[in-house]
C-alpha cells in the first residue's frame, strides 16, 4: 500500500459502485421519460378517439339529413312523373276520342261515296248505251265508220291548230337560234379579239419583172433553146407577151412556179443565161424552195404546239405557203383557223390541242389536190389516216365541209374558225366570172323547188331570199323549204364562208275604189 495514498482496489471499487449508480440512475431516467412519452401518446390517442367520435357523429347526421333530403326529392319526382302521366293518359283519351269520331265520319263518309259510286255506274252505263246508239245514228245519217269520222275529225283540228303549230315552232326556234347566236357571237368575238393576225392576204407571184425589153428575147434564147430548157427543168409555162418588162409564169403546181420564179430571178440578175446555167440554178432554187418548205412547216408546227409532227406532213404544211385560195394565202389561213379553233375551244373547255391541230391540218388536201381526185377535205383525210393520226383528228380535217358529219365538238370548231378565217370583210376574193356563175346556180337551185315565185342572191352571193307563192305553201311548210334548200346548196356549190336562206310567204290583198 502507497504511503499516505488511497489503496488501488479500492479506487477501482469506488469507481465502479459510481458507474453502477450512472447506469441506474440513467436507467431510471429513460423509464420515467418512457412512461411520460406513453402517458403523451395515450393521452393524444384519447384525444383522436374522442375527435373521430365527434366527427363519425357529425356524418351520421349529415348522412341521415341528406337520405331525407333524397327521399323528398324522389317523392317529390314520383309526384311529378304520376301528374304528367295522368296528363298523357288523358291527352291520349281525348286523342282516341277523336279518332274514333274521325272514324265514324269515315265509314258514314265510304258509305255514302259508295252509294254515288254505284249510281255514277249506272249513270255511265246508261251514258255508254246513249252514246252507243247516237253513235249507230251518226254512222246511219253521215254514212261515215267510226273510225272514218275519227279521221275527218282530225284532219280538220290538225287544219285549224297548223298555223299554230307553225307559229310555235318559229317561236321555239328563234329563241333557241337567238341564245345559240348570242353565246356563238360571245366566244367567236372572243376568238377573233384574242387572235391578231399581221396579214390575211396575200397573192400568187406569177410574173417576173424585167430591167429592160432586151431580156426577153436571152430568155428566149437562140431559136427558143433557153425557154425550152427553163420549161423542161421547171415544168412551167413561160408567157412572153406584149405586157412590158414583165414575163407571167403558167403553172398548176404553186411549187413549181416558186421554182421558177426563183430561177428567172436570178437569171436576170446574174445575165448569164444558158441550158448548162439553167440547170444548176435550177438544182439551187429547188433546194431552196424545199428549205423554206421545211423551215415553214417547222414554224407552223412549233406556233401551234404541234412537236412531233411527221416530216412529210411537215412538208405538206410548208407548201401551203405557195398556195392561194380566192387570194388568201392558205398556210397563213390554216394558222388562223387553228388559233381561232384553240381559242373557241379553250373557252367551251374542249381539247385545245386537238382543235388547233386540226386547223392547221384541215386543208392539207390541197397541197396535193391537183396530184389526187376528189375534194380537199377527203383527200387530207387520207393523208392524216396514212400517217397514223388519231380518228378524231382524221374526223376533224374530213368534216370541215362536212363531206363527213362531225364527230366531235373539235371538229365543228375547225368547221367554224374556218369558216371565220375565210369569210372575213377582205380575206378573200374571187374573179367576175366565178363569182357571177356561183351566184347563178344558187338563184337556180332554190328556184328548182315547187312552189318557189322568185329567189334572189344578196349579200354578194351571202344570202338567197326565196319568195313563195302563198297558195301553193303553207307556214309550216317553208320551214321545212328552208332546210331542204340549206342542205342542197351545201351538197352542190362550193363558197367561201356560209350563205343564209330567207323564205318568206306573204299573202296581200289588193282592191281598187272606183
Amino acid at each position: 500500500m502507497p504511503r499516505g495514498g488511497i489503496h488501488p482496489i479500492t479506487l477501482v471499487m469506488g469507481s465502479l459502485a459510481l458507474l453502477a449508480l450512472g447506469v441506474a440512475l440513467g436507467f431510471f431516467l429513460r423509464r420515467l421519460l418512457a412512461e411520460a412519452r406513453i402517458k403523451s401518446v395515450q393521452a393524444r390517442a384519447e384525444q383522436i378517439l374522442i375527435e373521430a367520435e365527434a366527427q363519425a357523429k357529425e356524418m351520421i347526421l349529415k348522412a341521415r339529413d341528406e337520405v331525407i333530403r333524397l327521399e323528398e326529392a324522389a317523392a317529390e319526382e314520383r309526384r311529378q312523373r304520376q301528374q304528367e302521366l295522368r296528363q298523357e293518359e288523358e291527352r291520349l283519351r281525348r286523342r282516341q276520342a277523336s279518332i274514333d269520331r274521325r272514324y265514324d265520319k269515315m265509314e258514314q263518309r265510304e258509305r255514302r261515296l259508295n252509294q254515288r259510286q254505284a249510281r255514277l255506274d249506272k249513270r255511265e252505263s246508261e251514258l255508254e248505251a246513249l252514246e252507243a246508239q247516237r253513235q249507230e245514228e251518226l254512222q246511219r245519217i253521215s254514212g261515215l265508220s267510226r273510225e272514218e269520222a275519227r279521221e275527218l275529225l282530225l284532219e280538220t283540228i290538225r287544219g285549224q291548230y297548223r298555223e299554230d303549230m307553225a307559229r310555235v315552232i318559229r317561236e321555239v326556234e328563234a329563241e333557241a337560234q337567238e341564245e345559240a347566236d348570242r353565246r356563238a357571237q360571245k366566244i367567236i368575238s372572243l376568238a377573233i379579239g384574242r387572235l391578231a393576225s399581221d396579214q390575211v392576204v396575200e397573192s400568187t407571184v406569177s410574173a417576173v419583172p424585167l430591167p429592160n425589153e432586151e431580156l426577153k428575147g436571152r430568155i428566149i434564147g437562140r431559136q427558143g433553146r433557153n425557154i425550152r430548157a427553163i420549161e423542161n427543168a421547171t415544168g412551167v409555162d413561160l408567157v412572153v407577151d406584149d405586157t412590158p418588162e414583165a414575163i407571167t409564169i403558167s403553172c398548176f403546181d404553186p411549187v413549181r412556179r416558186e421554182v421558177a420564179r426563183l430561177l428567172l430571178s436570178r437569171l436576170v440578175q446574174d445575165g448569164r443565161i444558158h441550158p448548162g446555167r439553167i440547170e444548176k440554178e435550177v438544182h439551187r432554187a429547188q433546194e431552196e424552195v424545199e428549205r423554206v418548205i421545211r423551215e415553214e412547216g417547222e414554224r407552223a408546227a412549233m406556233e401551234v404546239g404541234a412537236r412531233d409532227l411527221h416530216p412529210e406532213l411537215i412538208k405538206l404544211v410548208g407548201s401551203l405557203k405557195f398556195r392561194t385560195s380566192y387570194g388568201q394565202n392558205q398556210l397563213q389561213h390554216s394558222l388562223e383557223t387553228a388559233h381561232l379553233a384553240g381559242l373557241m375551244a379553250s373557252e367551251l373547255k374542249a381539247n385545245v390541242a386537238l382543235a388547233k391541230l386540226g386547223g392547221l391540218l384541215h386543208d392539207i388536201g390541197k397541197a396535193v389536190s391537183h396530184e389526187n381526185g376528189g375534194p380537199h377535205a377527203l383527200v387530207g383525210a387520207d393523208i392524216a389516216r396514212r400517217y397514223n393520226l388519231s380518228p378524231e383528228l382524221v374526223n376533224c380535217i374530213a368534216a370541215h365541209h362536212y363531206e363527213e358529219e362531225p364527230q366531235s365538238v373539235e371538229a365543228v370548231l375547225v368547221a367554224a374558225a374556218d369558216a371565220l378565217s375565210g369569210a372575213r370583210p377582205g380575206a378573200r376574193r374571187e374573179s367576175l366570172e366565178s363569182y357571177i356563175k356561183r351566184i347563178t346556180a344558187l338563184e337556180e337551185l332554190a328556184s328548182s323547188f315547187e312552189g318557189v315565185a322568185e329567189a334572189y342572191a344578196i349579200q354578194a352571193g351571202r344570202e338567197i331570199r326565196i319568195i313563195v307563192n302563198p297558195q301553193a305553201v303553207d307556214d309550216l311548210a317553208i320551214i321545212e323549204m328552208s332546210r331542204q334548200i340549206a342542205e342542197k346548196v351545201e351538197q352542190n356549190l362550193e363558197y367561201p364562208g356560209q350563205i343564209k336562206v330567207t323564205v318568206i310567204r306573204e299573202t296581200r290583198a289588193v282592191d281598187y275604189a272606183k
